[in-house]
């Protein structure tokens, strides 16, 4: 008897050790642009992080040239920028919300952005405060569409 219930112990944890290998979503990563100074950016990395994305820092004095060559418009400019999977994020956007336009893959869009830094969105955490804000995204000449809203 003591060995049947531990051949089953056995095996239900290989089947649920197996079940929980197979169902892993796999890592996403990408490129952040960031100021060495900024907390705020560091803590929005670790939000990412805990959401299934391995970003590489680089740290750079100036953020503007990068913001251009990658299409930021200034008016949703912030304070760090991201290259994932050919697509530019821009601020502090909600993991969830770049999985899904991941998912997506939309032909006409270049990327998200959150222009400013919103009390409450990822990185930005102060309290229970929260500002309400909209991820935007962005096509190649600058036309913008909602694409989540965060109250």
């Amino acid at each position: 008897m003591i060995i049947k219930h531990t051949l089953l112990t056995c095996a239900l944890f290989i089947s649920a050790t197996t079940v929980a290998a197979t169902t892993t979503s796999p890592i996403i990563k990408g490129t952040n642009y960031l100021s060495p100074y900024c907390g705020c950016c560091k803590e929005w990395v670790a939000h990412m992080k805990d959401n299934g994305f391995e970003l590489e820092n680089v740290y750079q004095e100036n953020l503007t040239p990068t913001k251009i060559k990658l299409g930021v418009l200034p008016e949703y400019a912030s304070c760090h920028t991201a290259q994932i999977e050919g697509y530019t994020f821009e601020g502090h956007i909600p993991a969830a919300d770049i999985k899904r336009f991941l998912a997506s893959k939309p032909t006409r869009m270049k990327g998200l952005a959150v222009g400013g830094m919103p009390v409450g969105s990822p990185g930005m955490e102060y309290g229970d405060q929260k500002d309400s804000y909209n991820v935007v995204a962005f096509d190649d000449k600058g036309r913008t569409m909602v694409w989540a809203q965060h109250n």
